[in-house]
């Protein structure tokens, strides 16, 4: 199975986890049926699929929705992944009143698409409904707020606790129109055949192999969006991204430079930044991973650069040992870590710490005190080969230091449940990209999710627990000062640098494909204003940027 075909599983595998494990396994692409060539004020967009057909399904709340729903619906604030930026859409803005209170200001002059005005009371009617029907709450918000009140055009959030990186999480939540809603009878099962959202784009055409979108006229914002259709095929083979001219899709390619920008008369561009670091997850309940001499004699053993060009051709770069994900997040580094946090291979430091740990050389093989070589056995799901290419070349570097390296692949499925459970010696996993600096250490260390082996967590899958980092988490969640919050990222960087919970690899990438016959002004290294990614509300920042092509 290659990475386009992994992608249905591997969505469903682990979008439970939170973490992007999903960075470079939920980019691709599926089967279906045919296409229509694209046009100059149409947007083919590879980014829904069927299986092999669609299902009329726009519950916005659904974990089985249309991805089209966002270009329909609208959050209060849209992140940019990359950088952690916030673009104000149904909110113009938020202010944290303190660490316990977050304040979003509801757009005046906002309709419905059936043309009904858009209010606060809507807002407040989606947090409500979400409370109501916990099965809606994807995104956790409830977790955070303790209560809502309204005063004119301002929704108040009080929190549970300090929780400042909140604002982020409830700015993200799709908001529905009451006047509909409030009738539906179940709106978990409710399928939205017919949506009607306050975004760019409503339902135009709908049949199992495509449907399509066309503009809002009534839209906020509308002079601001070019495109006046979106087509979603259910067919994005890889091969019809390129042989039928789509203009925007998301997809890995082997050899990109040929098979996508050197086609299509040179019109075709791509984008692929980092969107998570895939490592290797050591299980600290288990000797001698429990050991931090061990977990450092195993990163000084490894060439990340090597790693990460094999895996993925060059496209990405070896990760850093601080947790952060560079460049996107260069503003948070460490003055005070070496390097930026860069391990470079170094085998005799390997040896040294392997020696610490009870290793020793013997003559061609690293043993321990008895003399038994030591053995290790890492665990990559089946089917992701880019993952899989990197870890053969981990396991001939370690094999060089004499160390016996088994690989263990099971099924996306088998291998989730190994991962959450603690079911496992060394994993390849991933974390971070969420454009949230504390939601991606939280998710890496906060022990909260260090449940014993054996019971199924979300985050933490090394299972790290440390009461010093814990304190550090908590002081990050309350700062409300840009130059507190740098210090404590700091401290945290220290921590992943020198306990080595997880051994940082490379960056898995965003494969974002792009094409300027019909439209300009994609995002890019050099406008990085959105991610490239087609399943995320940062669609919304794209639609709303790119300009129609002038040839």
């Amino acid at each position: 199975m290659n990475i386009k075909q992994r992608l249905t599983r591997l969505c469903a595998a682990v979008v439970a986890a939170v973490t992007l494990v999903g960075v470079a396994a939920c980019g691709g692409t599926n089967n279906g049926g045919g296409s229509t060539a694209s046009s100059g004020d149409t947007i083919l967009f590879g980014g829904d699929a069927g299986s092999p057909t669609f299902v009329r399904n726009f519950n916005p709340f659904s974990t089985s929705k249309r991805q089209g729903i966002n270009f329909m619906y609208e959050p209060l604030e849209v992140i940019n992944a990359i950088d952690g930026t916030l673009t104000p859409f149904l909110a113009t803005g938020h202010k944290i009143v303190d660490a316990k209170t977050v304040n979003f200001t509801i757009r005046e002059g906002v309709k419905w698409q059936d043309g009904k005005d858009l209010t606060p009371a809507d807002v407040t009617f989606t947090f409500d409904l979400i409370k109501k029907n916990a099965a809606l709450d994807t995104l956790g918000v409830w977790q955070h707020i303790d209560s809502i009140e309204t005063s004119g055009n301002d929704v108040v959030f009080h929190l549970k606790s300090d929780d400042v990186p909140g604002a982020t999480v409830i700015a993200q939540q799709l908001i529905v129109p009451e006047h509909i809603w409030k009738d539906v009878k179940d709106p978990v099962k409710w399928t939205n055949e017919n949506p009607v959202g306050s975004g760019p784009y409503q339902l135009d055409q709908f049949t199992p192999n495509q449907y399509t979108l066309k503009k809002n006229q009534t839209y906020w914002q509308k002079d601001k969006v070019a495109a006046e259709k979106i087509v979603l095929p259910a067919s994005n083979k890889q091969l019809d991204l390129v042989n039928k001219g789509y203009d925007w899709a998301y997809s890995y390619m082997n050899n990109v430079d040929k098979t996508w920008a050197g086609q299509k008369d040179k019109y075709n561009v791509y984008w692929f930044p980092p969107g998570g670091t895939v490592s290797l997850f050591p299980n600290l309940t288990k000797a001698p991973f429990n050991d931090v001499n061990f977990r450092k004699g195993l990163s000084y053993a490894l060439d990340r650069e090597k790693i990460a060009k094999d895996a993925e051709e060059g496209y990405v770069e070896g990760a850093t040992q601080t947790g952060l994900l560079l460049p996107n997040q260069e503003k948070w580094v460490s003055s005070s870590i070496e390097n930026d946090g860069k391990i470079s291979q170094d085998s005799d430091k390997a040896l040294e710490y392997f020696a610490k740990a009870g290793y020793t050389k013997s003559g061609d093989k690293l043993v321990d005190a008895s003399g038994k070589q030591l053995e290790l056995n890492i665990t990559v799901p089946n089917g992701y080969t880019d993952w899989l290419r990197g870890v053969q070349t981990m396991q001939s570097q370690l094999t060089k230091l004499g160390i016996s390296v088994k690989l263990t692949q099971p099924q996306p499925a088998a291998y989730t449940q190994a991962q959450n459970n603690g079911d496992f010696d060394l994993i390849i996993s991933s974390f971070g990209g969420s454009g949230n600096i504390f939601q991606d250490y939280n998710n890496l260390l906060n022990s909260e999710f260090a449940l014993p082996v054996g019971q199924s967590t979300s985050a933490n899958f090394e299972r790290y627990s440390n009461d010093a980092t814990d304190a550090l988490l908590a002081q990050l969640k309350s700062a409300t000062d840009d130059a507190a919050q740098k210090k404590i990222v700091d401290q945290l960087q220290q921590v992943v640098y020198d306990e080595v919970p997880v051994i940082g690899l490379f960056y898995g990438g965003l494969w974002g494909l792009f094409s300027n016959k019909n439209f300009t002004g994609w995002p890019s290294a050099d406008n990085p204003y959105a991610p490239p990614t087609t399943w995320t509300q940062a669609m919304l920042l794209v639609v709303t940027n790119i300009k129609k092509a002038e040839h």
